[in-house]
């Protein structure tokens, strides 16, 4: 039995918390702020109460598999999970819009030659056949396996099975997401609904690889899922796992360093001086974080993939309404900006800010657990905006603009309003710890490897990396899977081939 310690309480050190102690290790965590989750936090004020991170959940298989694996409950008898039907709403900047049902590509396909004519329901379909091609090529190395030692083959094939595309005279293939939708979809309100979903991971689909793809078909394929309560009650679930199994957890125990002896992780040194005597330390924080943790020795070798470092952060507005929520509506509607290109200039530009009427995602639970009664609702805004806040913070002065944008997906949105409170991407950093707030993005293949994450194995022996900032990358069941990963080599050791 070793002696685990492990740096921060987010969700994926969570995650390989409860599975190393379900191994028979002696796992302690030791996390600076005062609760546990990460990202995955609640605000509470005159009895409503919101999720302030992710909102949803996608891939529930991974904490499916976490909850199988680390004890005789499985997830649904932990947390009440249902789906959400329809997916999502789509209002375009043309007027138009599309409900697209949940999990069901035939339902899709019909949805959207309804709404936006003839023909765009095919083209969807035939991309997402595409997208099914490569989620099947990339599924193991990039979610259900350690990263690879030569991971350069990742890093120069592309995964997506592009159309053939003749310009000029001369046949193309898609290079990226971008790519995709001007070539494959055609539509810019199908366009337009690709590139939401790498927008909302803070990616800029003119940049991003084709095989970025998988991110609709994840959620196309797998469903849109809601915890009764807010995401915040999946976090507890698993911290009860973790105590469980008797996992300590030490809230408010700043680590300060990490020590070595032998040249290999011996254990901690938190804030207040106090030493930890570790075998083994699994680090949850990000890389500029773990970089000051680690003295004298180099966290990452020669060769290997460096840590991503820098992404956009999010914008985050919590509405208390007047009046309940009214029968058929959306649980998600996302309302596309009224100029996609100014939106993505100005967020992936130079000088970073954020567009004037920016893409917004509105969040509508209609949770009775959320609300203080039948009479009220809330309602959550989120934007991808820049770390730090943009220029003099001036994120904290655009939640009107949220709100305004918010106002055609909600009609009299500003009559109905109590009050509201904003998260920053400065509460963001608060609460995990990342320099300006920022999020980090799922790994993709090709692209020369700059949307890998780093291994979950680091240079200094007995020192491993968990969460959204090192393999397979951010989002809540990437960050589940990390888990699973560095329990696996942990464990099973250096040839641990991945999870099944």
């Amino acid at each position: 039995m070793a002696r685990i310690a492990v740096i921060g309480a987010g969700m994926g050190a969570l995650a390989a918390a409860a599975r190393l102690a379900v191994a028979g290790h002696r796992v302690a965590v030791y996390e600076r702020t005062e609760t546990y989750g990460g990202a995955v936090r609640r605000f509470e004020r005159d009895g409503f109460a919101f999720d302030t991170g992710p909102g949803l959940l996608p891939l529930p298989a991974v904490y499916r598999d976490l909850f199988v694996k680390t004890g005789k409950e499985p997830l649904e008898e932990c947390v009440d999970l249902v789906q959400v039907d329809p997916s999502a709403r789509h209002l375009f900047a043309d007027g138009s819009g599309a409900a697209l049902p949940n999990a069901s590509r035939a339902g899709v396909v019909s949805a959207l030659d309804e709404a936006l004519g003839a023909g765009a329901g095919r083209r969807w379909g035939d991309f997402l056949v595409r997208a099914r091609e490569t989620w099947d090529r990339t599924r193991r190395p990039l979610l259900e396996e350690p990263l690879w030692p030569d991971w350069q083959v990742l890093a120069e094939r592309e995964p997506y099975p592009a159309v053939p595309h003749k310009r000029l005279l001369r046949t193309r293939r898609a290079g990226t997401l971008a790519e995709v939708g001007a070539w494959e979809l055609r539509d810019p309100r199908l366009i337009a609904l690709l590139e939401s979903h790498a927008l909302a991971y803070g990616l800029d689909p003119r940049a991003v690889p084709a095989n970025a793809a998988v991110l609709p078909y994840m959620e196309h394929a797998f469903g849109t899922w809601y915890v009764r309560g807010g995401l915040r009650e999946l976090a507890r679930a698993v911290y009860e796992r973790c105590l469980a199994r008797r996992v300590e957890f030490h809230f408010g125990a700043e680590v300060a360093a990490i020590l070595e002896k032998d040249g290999r992780a011996a254990g901690l040194e938190l804030a207040d001086g106090t030493a930890v005597e570790a075998d083994l330390v699994v680090s949850g924080v990000a890389p500029g974080v773990l970089d000051r943790l680690v003295r004298g020795t180099a966290v990452r070798a020669e060769g290997e993939v460096p840590p991503l470092r820098g992404a956009p952060s999010r914008l985050t507005v919590l509405l208390a309404l007047r009046g309940g929520r009214p029968e058929g509506t959306a649980h998600r509607t996302v309302v596309h900006a009224e100029d996609r290109d100014a939106e993505l200039d100005a967020l992936f530009g130079p000088a970073p800010g954020m567009a004037a009427r920016p893409t917004v995602t509105v969040l509508r639970p209609g949770d009775p657990a959320l609300v203080p009664d039948a009479a009220h609702e809330t309602a959550v805004l989120v934007a991808t905006v820049p770390a730090g806040g943009g220029p003099a913070g001036e994120t904290a002065r655009r939640a009107d603009d949220l709100i305004t944008v918010a106002e055609r997906a909600l009609p009299e949105l500003r009559k109905r309003l109590l009050w509201h409170e904003v998260v920053t991407p400065a509460d963001v950093e608060e609460a995990t710890g990342a320099e300006g707030g920022a999020v980090p993005a799922p790994a993709l293949a090709a692209a020369g490897g700059r949307m890998l994450h780093a291994s979950n194995g680091t240079a200094l022996s007995g020192l491993f990396t968990v969460g959204g900032w090192s393999h397979p990358g951010g989002g809540l069941p990437h960050a589940g899977m990390s888990g699973a990963l560095v329990a696996g080599l942990i464990v099973e050791g250096p040839d641990f081939q991945g999870s099944q």
